[in-house]
């Protein structure tokens, strides 16, 4: 199993939307580098799921139910979407200036790359979040 991280503007898309809906496909990516994370992903992998913009905080986590296919919106072959369903809301959201805290989670996309919509996780930086979140 891979893990990965998702962005969403909670006023767009929230954690609580996503709950409410029981399932959504993640669309909106134009970004390559942020598509090519979406094709790797398989179904049952893993991801948090962070407010941007508007909190700055991993607040759950997000299953992949369905891998990539093409993007609903568009005949683009370039472009792809991915279903994804709740999995966890966190016990303790989990705020970008708390990670950028950590030394262990310094090379983490999330705080390298900062506007990449969709992240590869490293199992060492999923451990890390997990436990400060109150979840390990």
């Amino acid at each position: 199993m891979a893990y990965w991280l998702i962005k969403s503007e909670p006023s767009t898309y929230s954690w609580e939307q996503l709950e409410k809906d029981k399932k959504t496909f993640w669309d909106g990516v134009r970004n390559y580098a942020a598509r090519n994370h979406l094709k790797a992903m398989k179904k049952g992998d893993l991801a948090f799921f962070y407010h941007s913009n508007e909190g700055l905080e991993i607040v759950g986590i997000a299953k992949v139910v369905k891998e990539a296919y093409q993007y609903p919106t568009t005949s683009e072959e370039a472009w792809v979407a991915v279903d994804f369903a709740p999995y966890k809301k966190l016990k303790k959201p989990v705020g970008l200036a708390e990670i950028k805290t950590k030394k262990e989670l310094a090379d983490m996309a999330l705080v390298r790359l900062g506007r990449l919509s969709v992240q590869p996780v490293t199992d060492k930086e999923w451990e890390t979040v997990m436990k400060m979140a109150g979840e390990q």
